[in-house]
């Protein structure tokens, strides 16, 4: 069976719901890269690495040409993706190539072909690289997607949050550097060095490894604790804010397409069509579109 490139790249990316090729290319190169991580974290164990490195090492190949056949297929179907702004193939392969999810394909690739390219390369590091494989997740599901644009639509809110966060670390790390040097010159012996205990403290982690023991110092660091819990509290009610506001901005997007869709009181092929692929494109569950759609008719026979 031959496949286009439109094929080719419905297949690749997030499935439909009733594409099942689509949905099981994606649910096995998830596994796939689950299975990787797995084997990253055993492979750090010595004693299990020196029993089954040839397993290991064929379960890296046979994974590598998987990945290296993904982003080749990735590269050559991405010249039938009309969202990509280009207007060439060659220029929708570059933007690919140079886009996070390309370079993310890249580098999952990179740590078994370095050491045939290069000698003397620290398998340490390029086994802490392979993990970066984590992130080829973000083709089959949009978690990351959804962090990052609602951080963006309260992107205000959220540098706000973090000028404060700054503010904080660095007020309490020079009051505490003046407080505890004369008393511990070696724990507190700068401002960036004490910039430790601040994050520590503001953040509530409290690794107990740098403290004060000075009364003033004492101070210092229960007002930092205080303000650490502000500060946090600040910004992890801000990103989910940012993700309730994001919900409820796509839901009444829906729900403004049913609404049009339905003021001639009939819905066409074509907008049935356009409102199931909002609805995937969404998120939205059938069994909460279909609800939506009885409020508006209800809302209408009134």
């Amino acid at each position: 069976m031959i496949f286009s490139q439109q094929r080719m790249m419905d297949i690749l990316n997030k499935s439909s719901d009733g594409d099942r090729v689509s949905r099981g290319c994606d649910m096995f190169l998830s596994i796939l890269i689950v299975l990787n991580l797995v084997a990253v974290c055993l492979e750090s164990v010595e004693s299990f690495n020196a029993r089954y490195r040839t397993a290991l090492f064929i379960f890296e190949a046979i994974s590598v040409s998987i990945f290296l056949i993904e982003y080749s297929l990735r590269i050559w179907s991405v010249a039938a993706d009309n969202d990509n702004r280009a207007s060439t193939a060659s220029g929708r392969r570059f933007n690919y190539i140079f886009s996070f999810t390309g370079i993310i394909d890249l580098l999952a690739i990179l740590p078994s072909v370095l050491p045939l390219i290069m000698g003397g390369v620290d398998l340490r590091w390029l086994r802490v690289l392979r993990l970066v494989r984590l992130l080829k997740i973000s083709h089959y599901s949009s978690a990351l997607e959804d962090l990052f644009s609602a951080i963006y639509q309260e992107r205000r809110s959220f540098f706000a949050a973090l000028y404060l966060m700054g503010i904080a670390l660095f007020l309490s790390s020079s009051l505490m550097y003046l407080a505890e040097y004369d008393a511990q010159p070696e724990k507190f012996a700068s401002i960036p060095q004490t910039m430790w205990w601040a994050l520590i403290t503001l953040t509530t982690v409290g690794y107990g490894d740098v403290y004060p023991i000075t009364p003033l110092g004492q101070t210092i660091g229960a007002f930092t604790a205080l303000l650490g819990v502000c500060t946090v509290a600040l910004l992890t009610g801000i990103v989910a804010s940012a993700f309730s506001n994001q919900m409820a901005r796509r839901e009444a997007i829906f729900e403004a397409e049913i609404t049009s869709a339905l003021s001639d009181g009939v819905v066409t092929d074509d907008e049935q069509c356009h409102i199931e692929e909002l609805r995937e494109k969404f998120k939205i569950t059938e069994e909460h579109a279909r609800a939506i759609f009885a409020l508006i008719e209800e809302k209408r026979g009134h």
